[in-house]
């Protein structure tokens, strides 16, 4: 099993954008790998509509996004043309196709309790080093939760950048927590802005508006 802080398994595969290494693909940029049981699902479909129409946002914070299907080529270029007509916006990222399920396999998507053509819906963040930052799994009754993703992609950047922890519903421009990690001595070299103590394990600092 996948676990977080390995690197993201290397694949070459066909996608509506034409053939990709990820890796190379990635770049250095974080990435969004996400999958789909196959096309012509109506909980994914809206999904891809809102994963296109949040494109700008996902760009702003240096992420590349890109889908997978079991399904073939010519059946996404189907599917895209109903994603467009019912969510209104058109699939402006692109899917890999894995009839094979190589990829699907790789990454481990397949339920091992489901038919085998049905992938596990999941979501993974992946750092410009290549590596797994997040894995999120969803039944296949529940939409997925963009926004979220995107919160956790900015806490993400955010603790590398600042060194820090983030609290629970942590949003861009709420203050951090210091790492449990350093001493108070250390916090006051990396935060000559001061911390708050509130607890010995619980320091507030408020970030630099960036």
């Amino acid at each position: 099993m996948l676990q977080l802080g390995q690197v993201a398994p290397d694949f070459e595969a066909e996608t509506t954008q034409g053939r990709i290494r990820f890796h190379d693909w990635l770049g250095g940029s974080w990435g969004v790998l996400f999958s789909h049981p196959k096309d012509f699902t109506p909980v994914c479909t809206t999904e891809l509509g809102m994963t296109a129409r949040l494109k700008p946002e996902f760009e702003k914070r240096g992420v590349k996004v890109i889908g997978l299907s079991v399904d073939t080529l010519d059946r996404h270029a189907g599917w895209h043309a109903d994603i467009a007509e019912t969510q209104g916006v058109a699939v402006n990222f692109p899917m890999i196709s894995d009839p094979d399920r190589t990829v699907a396999n790789l990454y481990g998507m397949i339920h091992p309790e489901a038919d085998p053509s049905v992938t596990v819906r999941t979501v993974f963040v992946i750092d410009p080093n290549r590596k797994i930052r997040l894995m999120l799994v969803y039944p296949p009754s529940a939409g997925r939760n963009f926004d979220e993703v995107l919160r956790v992609i900015d806490s993400l950047q955010t603790t590398d950048r600042h060194k820090v922890a983030t609290p629970v519903n942590w949003q861009p421009g709420d203050r951090a927590i210091v790492l449990a990690s350093l001493s108070d001595e250390q916090a006051k070299q990396q935060f000559p802005q001061g911390f708050t103590t509130e607890k010995p394990y619980l320091r507030w600092v408020e970030l630099p508006k960036e």
